[in-house]
């Protein structure tokens, strides 16, 4: 069995020369396994849901806390908000007009900004959290205008299917963020796709932050 610091080479040699930040998944992973992850050289490390995460995130050592980003990637009820704000560095899971309008009102309260990315469904599958794009459309500049938010780009989950289902999603949704840059003169530069069996398809096609679990601790 590979140690994390011989995944996080191999992973790291896989996407060379892209400068995609690797994202820790720990879902399924104790807080040692964050560690060794900490001790290999990675600094952002995420969690589905809020309560595991501040579980977890809030007993490791206090080095780690201090010099790490912590990002949630599962879906945001809405009676989690109030926990979610200002704990994390990065909610990438935005996938409403309301939660963004809540995560917004909540962060003036506490007089601070949060860092969001909003959740694009641009495969339109039934069941899955995410905006669809005509409804994102229809909302950005609302979302954008909220005080106690920053959005800082996209992210999107792909359904499970071929490689060449896999490249015209990837695809879509890098130019789906070009054409919200361009059309409502507001940069977006994250794009966070991919995840540990489809990675090396969203680094070709733009991703900025890759979400992985088992690639790195099995």
């Amino acid at each position: 069995m590979n140690t994390v610091k011989q995944n996080l080479s191999e992973l790291r040699n896989d996407i060379v020369p892209c400068k995609a930040k690797i994202i820790a998944v720990t879902k399924y992973f104790g807080a040692q396994k964050l560690i060794e992850a900490y001790d290999a050289g990675l600094r952002d490390f995420a969690e589905n849901r809020v309560q595991d995460a501040l579980e977890k995130f809030g007993g490791l050592p206090d080095e780690i806390k201090q010099n790490s980003s912590f990002h949630l990637i599962g879906h945001l009820q809405t009676n989690k908000v109030k926990k979610a704000v200002g704990n994390f560095d990065l909610i990438q899971s935005v996938d409403s007009l309301r939660l963004a309008k809540m995560i917004s009102d909540i962060a003036l309260q506490k007089g601070i900004v949060q860092k969001v990315l909003l959740q694009v469904n641009n495969a339109n599958e039934e069941g899955k959290s995410g905006f669809s794009k005509e409804e994102l459309n229809r909302d950005f500049k609302e979302i954008i205008s909220l005080g106690g938010i920053r959005v800082m780009g996209l992210m999107n989950i792909a359904p499970i299917t071929t490689n060449e289902k896999l490249q015209e999603l990837f695809s879509d949704m890098n130019s789906y963020k070009k054409e919200l840059e361009s059309e409502n003169g507001y940069e977006l530069p994250e794009l966070s796709m991919g995840m540990s069996n489809d990675y090396k398809i969203a680094i070709n096609n733009g991703s900025t932050m890759i979400r992985v679990g088992r690639k790195l601790f099995l």
